[in-house]
């Protein structure tokens, strides 16, 4: 399995601390309250340094209209918004527009502090840069897992391995397992594995009472070791066929 997530160490400090020292001097360093929406835009590379940040999908969907009415005249609708996962400290991410899905961002802890820059402002650490695109590797990685998760056919099945996933990721170890450091609400669970709210609360009992799901202090989500070393194996072993 990967190893949880360590803010700060993913990066040696003198790096952080001379982008950091650059973010600021160059008014490319913002501080978030938690919930805030992050005004990111595509075209430009987003660090996180601290905190969290949580990516949203919709799609804008045809309302209904008369037989002939051209695409291009069809009254358009928000849909519902999915959660599409997290970003955790040292990390980066970007936005991608393409119509007629959008992507935003939220800070999920408060205090979530981010750096954005140009691409090209990567020239000034090369070595940083490869950094960079190590992680976008790793991103497409987990997420090709994640997709695989999502073709299971069973909601609780698609649950258990969204959760399993995103602990695998982000979680930190506690006498119980592994707990995710962040909040997360049954009706983002429902908007990301393709259920509803009411649906993931009955099937979290089932998780509980069978033990594959516990909860660590205020509410978090737990994992037993045991879990996540039997899913890390089935990962890896799908990902070498």
């Amino acid at each position: 399995m990967y190893a949880p997530s360590q803010p700060d160490n993913v990066r040696p400090f003198l790096t952080w601390q001379r982008i950091l020292d650059w973010a600021q001097e160059h008014y490319r360093y913002r501080v978030f309250d938690k919930d805030e929406r992050i005004p990111a835009r595509p075209g430009l590379l987003y660090l996180v340094q601290r905190g969290a940040v949580r990516l949203v999908g919709s799609a804008q969907v045809s309302a209904t209209a008369k037989p002939r009415t051209p695409p291009s005249r069809m009254p358009m609708m928000a849909a519902e918004e999915a959660f599409l996962g997290f970003v955790g400290a040292g990390q980066p991410f970007e936005i991608i527009a393409q119509s007629p899905f959008t992507l935003q961002s939220f800070a999920h802890a408060d205090q979530t502090a981010v750096i954005w820059l140009y691409w090209h402002d990567l020239d000034n650490w090369p070595h940083f840069r490869r950094e960079v695109m190590d992680a976008f590797r790793y991103h497409h990685q987990r997420k090709l897992l994640w997709l695989s998760t999502l073709g299971q056919r069973r909601t609780i099945d698609r649950l258990l391995g969204f959760l399993t996933l995103l602990i695998e990721e982000f979680g930190e170890p506690c006498d119980e397992g592994y707990y995710l450091p962040w909040s997360l609400t049954h009706a983002q669970i429902g908007s990301a594995i393709g259920s509803t709210r009411v649906t993931v609360t009955r099937l979290m009992g089932k998780l509980r009472q069978k033990g594959l799901v516990k909860t660590y202090e205020d509410n978090l989500l737990c994992i037993p070791a045991s879990q996540m070393t039997r899913k890390g194996t089935e990962q890896v072993e799908r990902l070498s066929e």
